[in-house]
């Protein structure tokens, strides 16, 4: 009977991740009314079965593939909102701003609406379209190749790009913040991407909001650790509060 009953358990593992993202050895240990050292097993086997990804006290849901355009566009829409805002607080009139794509940076743009003179650079098509028509607003398109997925240009042409402008601001998306406090991105051409986004601005400042704290993206953002700061919807967990303060990293909490 060991085995089914393990099945069982490990099917109500990945239920559990599936549905919070991340789960603790202990808390498992006593919902299921195990050892600590039985779930360490039952989560090394779904680890090597590419289930899951084991992290310090627990395990985390691993994520290869990113959600289209649309779908993300529905979640946690207030707390992107609040992130946009206090993004649009640090601009000032007259500003170049570099806006990646991605739901939380077009609520960047949104929130742009009353600022004067800015000159903007982005990849996605969605922030253009909506930024060429306000008045006084310059809007240059970092031109390549479009993903589908992002709806926004992606590769070479986009980091060749970079290269003509001087950036005051520059407002980054990302796949996931790890409790380990990496930044990390679905695929190698856009983590490098965003790597030199940070790199061509004065100040570059990397979104997050919750949904993406302790997703396990298999990428890392090189000198994501450059970023002035990152602009949460929450408070991070106390651990990857911990962890983001040991690589130097600030946090700004948007206000609701």
């Amino acid at each position: 009977m060991a085995r089914p009953i393990a099945a069982r358990r490990h099917d109500e593992i990945l239920k559990r991740i599936a549905a919070t993202g991340i789960v603790s050895v202990e808390e498992l240990a006593k919902g299921f009314g195990v050892s600590r050292e039985t779930i360490r097993r039952d989560l090394k086997v779904l680890a090597e079965r590419g289930r899951l990804d084991v992290v310090h006290g627990g395990a985390a849901r691993r994520e290869t593939v990113e959600a289209a355009f649309d779908e993300r566009a529905h979640e946690n829409i207030e707390g992107k909102r609040a992130i946009g805002r206090a993004a649009a607080g640090l601009v000032e009139d007259g500003m170049v701003v570099l806006l990646d794509s991605g739901t939380t940076t077009l609520e960047v743009a949104r929130a742009l609406a009353g600022k004067r003179n800015l000159t903007i650079c982005t990849n996605a098509l969605a922030i253009a379209q909506l930024l060429c028509r306000v008045g006084g607003t310059r809007v240059h398109v970092l031109g390549g190749e479009i993903d589908a997925t992002e709806e926004a240009a992606v590769g070479v042409d986009v980091i060749a790009a970079l290269d003509r402008f001087r950036v005051d601001l520059a407002f980054i998306g990302v796949g996931g913040l790890s409790h380990s406090g990496e930044i990390t991105d679905y695929l190698r051409a856009a983590a490098e991407q965003r790597s030199r986004m940070i790199l061509s601005a004065d100040r570059a400042y990397v979104l997050v909001d919750h949904t993406k704290f302790g997703r396990l993206t298999p990428i890392r953002i090189p000198e994501a650790e450059r970023a002035t700061a990152l602009i949460l919807d929450r408070e991070p967990p106390t651990m990857m509060a911990d962890s983001l303060a040991r690589r130097g990293l600030h946090t700004v909490v948007a206000a609701a």
